[in-house]
């Protein structure tokens, strides 16, 4: 590729995501400016058309395209373009899969699918969002996509899949999409923990056992109905900029270097795993999002940062460092397992009459 598009996957690869030779073809290939013709928003707030002079630059960029506002909330969106390379990777394509998607987006990562030759049922809760991609896959030529206007809770009722790939932030997995699936197959999702949405790999009959195994970190637009359903193992949602109380240092730092971003989403995980409380903030003076325990006002708590030190605030302070301190020895003690690590069982749980399989208990393997 030349101009905007010449590095294009050269950043892809910089995520540390190996492209095998179809899978770059894919990328190399499909148009992505096909699947945003009316622009999108820039990380600013500012928006990106069609006729500006960098529109190309940024659509060939390693980055996530929002494309729909509610107010100041994303609602639809192309992903960053690595995260869609580790998630089809982890979805084992091969030419006449057939696959199940839920949340049509601008259309862009079902056309990468098609290329590569899987057939694909797409479905969206927006009827605005699904006709734009169906018309953005007209554009771009792609074959072998079908976009529905639907409650992707349902998934396709009386259609057979190979695999499930969900592109939105969910609670919990749908017993639809298992029920669905021949034999051997599985569902690739962003399942809510400790207020990110790692992919996890879910397997199992609809009326269970569930199980599954992460696959990398994420995080996702949320779903809305049943499949965002709140729960009893749910974790709190993340902490709004300015509304943590004032943090102290309660603990000193014990990683020296800090942990690199794998190993952090490492215990960020774990923390998870041994703490309802987790979740994510940001943090006062401190750049990105850190892991966060919070109490139940979700003001107050302990935040744990890649050094290893902890900071605390709020009326219950010393009850969060010591709970933070506790999940950093336990992680520690555990070889400082990474994300992959663990394998999930699931639980039922959501509204009895549309439930959703949910994260409910997990075992660090090898």
């Amino acid at each position: 590729m030349t101009g905007p598009r010449g590095d294009y996957l050269d950043q892809i690869r910089q995520d540390g995501v190996d492209l095998p030779p179809e899978l770059a073809e894919a990328f190399a290939s499909v148009p992505r400016e096909a699947f945003v013709p009316d622009g999108f928003q820039r990380r600013d707030g500012s928006w990106v058309r069609p006729a500006d002079p960098d529109f190309l630059g940024t659509v060939y960029s390693n980055d996530v395209l929002v494309t729909k506002m509610d107010g100041r909330v994303p609602i639809s969106s192309s992903s960053q373009p690595s995260l869609m390379a580790i998630m089809i990777l982890a979805l084992r394509v091969t030419p006449g899969l057939r696959v199940l998607e839920i949340g049509a987006g601008t259309g862009y990562n079902a056309a990468l699918l098609a290329s590569l030759g899987a057939t694909i049922t797409s479905i969206d809760v927006q009827e605005d969002v699904a006709v734009r991609a169906r018309s953005a896959l007209a554009r771009a030529g792609i074959a072998g996509v079908r976009v529905e206007h639907a409650d992707g809770y349902l998934g396709a009722p009386g259609s057979r899949f190979d695999r499930v790939i969900v592109t939105v932030g969910i609670a919990g997995v749908s017993p639809h999409w298992l029920a669905q699936l021949d034999p051997g197959g599985f569902v690739l999702a962003p399942v809510a923990h400790a207020g990110t949405d790692p992919v996890l790999r879910v397997s199992g009959p609809p009326e269970g056992p569930v199980t599954g195994v992460p696959i990398c970190p994420a995080g996702f637009m949320r779903a809305a109905g049943p499949l965002n359903a709140d729960h009893p193992g749910a974790f709190p949602p993340p902490v709004a900029a300015g509304a943590l109380a004032e943090m102290a240092e309660a603990a000193p730092p014990r990683f020296d270097p800090p942990l690199d971003d794998v190993a952090y989403r490492g215990l960020w995980y774990a923390a998870g795993v041994l703490s309802r409380r987790a979740t994510l903030a940001m943090v006062p003076g401190k750049d990105h999002l850190r892991l966060a325990l919070v109490d139940t006002a979700g003001t107050g708590g302990a935040v744990v940062l890649p050094d290893g030190s902890v900071l605390a605030g709020g009326p219950e302070a010393a009850t969060f460092a010591a709970l933070a301190v506790d999940i950093l020895d336990r992680w520690t003690t555990l070889g400082g397992p990474p994300m992959r690590a663990w394998r999930v069982e699931f639980s039922r749980a959501g509204d009895p009459a549309s439930p959703i399989w949910v994260p409910d208990a997990w075992e660090a393997g090898e």
